[in-house]
């Protein structure tokens, strides 16, 4: 079973059970595929659907800093709520021993030496720790790592 079909049967679910809040962010979830399967033209895999799942998660994450700064804990609630039904689909994600052995074996099999080559590391890195860890995160320790911090 495709992980879009899981969603869509996760919707039905959740519309049987009358369960307000998940049928929202599932539907939310699949629109976003949706919308890219029409503007691409094509079927999504599951890559693509982690991708964005992912590309969701962020943005919530992001939402929830600005409305927490702007003291609406109401929809804070409301993020976070989406959040943890978006990430019911995420693979397990990695501990920072797993992220930084990825690190190091990217860096040894591109004999990167500075923080020119991080492209390189960064790409090896994101084969393996795409959808399971957070980019960003892993970039900002590639970069510590090549620039000798």
């Amino acid at each position: 079973m495709t992980l879009k079909s899981r969603i869509q049967d996760d919707m039905k679910t959740a519309m049987k059970a009358g369960e307000k809040d998940r049928l929202k962010a599932i539907r939310l979830l699949l629109a976003a595929i949706k919308q890219v399967e029409v503007d691409e033209r094509k079927e999504m895999d599951d890559v693509a659907v982690l991708s964005v799942i992912n590309k969701m998660v962020k943005q919530r994450r992001d939402s929830i800093s600005q409305f927490s700064a702007g003291g609406r804990n109401d929809l804070v609630e409301i993020e976070s709520g989406e959040i943890a039904v978006l990430e019911h689909y995420l693979p397990e994600q990695l501990g920072d021993a797993e992220v930084d052995a990825l690190i190091d074996k990217a860096i040894s099999e591109s004999g990167a030496a500075s923080i020119r080559d991080m492209g390189k590391v960064m790409n090896l890195v994101k084969a393996g720790a795409q959808g399971r860890a957070d980019m960003g995160q892993v970039g900002a320790r590639v970069k510590a790592r090549l620039s000798g911090g």
